[in-house]
């Protein structure tokens, strides 16, 4: 075994070992996409396939008894080595936010794959592109160029495509997808008139290794962002909802019922204890939690509430659906709204129902008063903490809020959670 050999058999080795690793990482890393994902498994699996290929190509080259080994391994050899240079157009696609179906680049480079496979099955049964001689030794044809100039076209199409893009991808994949085709190019032509499958195949790694990490920085970015984005919400959440003339109203309302109704006091009491209680979790809480959680703490809410106004706040629910999670703090701050505006725009007597259903592929809560309806000319306050509810729904539920109002006065808020998908 000469020097060539042993770079050769080590080069070969250490994709394997790597592109093993890979394999691993992306299947089991929690904070990659679900797309990402499934496209670095398969692109990591099919050059561990083209690594052992190369790997028992090199094991198998020059033993007489092995010709036909030999070239059965060169052919898959050659077939896996396309999909790795085709598969990066799939990757600048999605990360430009194109869609593949009716995409001019998408069909040129699976037209030109086409061609490259017709000519690698007609090179099973001629001698033009390549061939292996009785004695196990490769051979390129007079037209080896010719059936690798496909690849070198894909190659040449998708570096054009980048340039194209580059005002829709980030700096960092424009950078990493571009040096990736521009050197997968040389070295591809390089091969046209040298034998090396090694190197091709060690270029494809290297490039699934760089992109891969530059994924992995984008994932860490965004979770990062989100972390911060949660930190805002609970600094929004602790602004919003611990209203010192709400605590100082209940707390002056317990202290006159103490000697006009002990028992309602109690119970009063009660009820703003756990208000408090599910406020302070609230804050503290980074997940989504039970809804029922979220429903005691709207009643617990609202029972303090109607012990002031036992004559003008009517409420009814209506939820036999509880079997979901949402953000805390979602429901009762919608109604709290409701209530608070509908008292302070009107004296008239306000009715507030709360509906949950369950959909074929969500959670609905309805939300719905006959007071005065709010206009954007209101105050900032109610659509304050709307937003803040649509913000946490979205980034930890994947959820939505809608608000419609009557003409003849009113607000419905709809709140919409998607089921996660290990439900669906």
């Amino acid at each position: 075994m000469n020097w060539i050999d042993i770079v050769y058999f080590t080069l070969s080795g250490a994709i394997i070992v790597t592109m093993v690793f890979g394999i691993a990482l992306s299947f089991f890393l929690p904070s990659l996409e679900k797309w990402s994902k499934r496209y670095f498994v398969t692109l990591f699996s099919l050059l561990f396939l083209c690594a052992v290929t190369c790997f028992l190509g090199l094991l198998f080259y020059g033993d007489p008894t092995k010709a036909t080994v030999e070239r059965v391994i060169y052919f898959f050899e050659s077939l896996l080595i396309l999909v790795p240079i085709f598969m990066p157009t799939i990757f600048l696609l999605h990360s430009s936010h194109e869609k593949i179906k009716g995409n001019a680049l998408f069909y040129t480079a699976m037209a030109l794959s086409g061609v490259y496979l017709i000519m690698l099955i007609i090179a099973q049964f001629t001698d033009f592109f390549y061939y292996v001689t009785a004695d196990n030794q490769f051979f390129y044809g007079p037209l080896y160029a010719l059936s690798v100039s496909p690849l070198l076209l894909i190659l040449f199409i998708n570096t054009a495509g980048t340039i194209r893009r580059r005002k829709m991808l980030s700096k960092k994949y424009f950078v990493g997808l571009l040096s990736y085709h521009l050197l997968m190019s040389v070295t591809v032509l390089v091969h046209m008139f040298i034998p090396v499958e090694i190197f091709v195949v060690f270029g494809m790694a290297l490039y699934a290794l760089i992109m891969y990490g530059l994924i992995l920085s984008d994932n860490m970015d965004h979770y990062m962002r989100q972390q911060r984005q949660i930190a805002n919400q609970h600094a929004s959440i602790m602004v919003l909802q611990m209203r010192p003339h709400f605590i100082y109203n209940s707390l002056m309302g317990i202290y006159y019922l103490c000697d006009q109704d002990a028992s309602k006091a109690k119970q009063v009491t009660l009820d703003f204890t756990t208000y408090l209680r599910k406020n302070f979790a609230a804050i503290a809480s980074d997940d989504a939690i039970p809804f029922s959680e979220e429903l005691e703490h709207t009643r617990a809410y609202l029972s303090i509430e109607q012990a002031q106004f036992e004559d003008s706040l009517f409420v009814n629910f209506d939820t036999p659906h509880t079997a979901f999670r949402l953000p805390p703090l979602t429901l009762q701050p919608i109604v709290e709204n409701a209530v608070v505006h509908g008292m302070r725009s009107s004296n008239a007597p306000i009715h507030i129902s709360v509906v949950t259903r369950k959909t074929e592929t969500a959670s609905e809560i309805i939300v719905e008063d006959d007071g005065p309806g709010f206009k954007p000319s209101d105050s900032n306050d109610p659509h304050i903490a709307l937003n803040n509810i649509r913000e946490r729904l979205n980034l930890m539920c994947g959820g939505t809020l809608e608000i419609f109002t009557h003409k003849e006065g009113g607000t419905i808020v709809k709140l919409t959670v998607p089921f996660p998908v290990t439900e669906e």
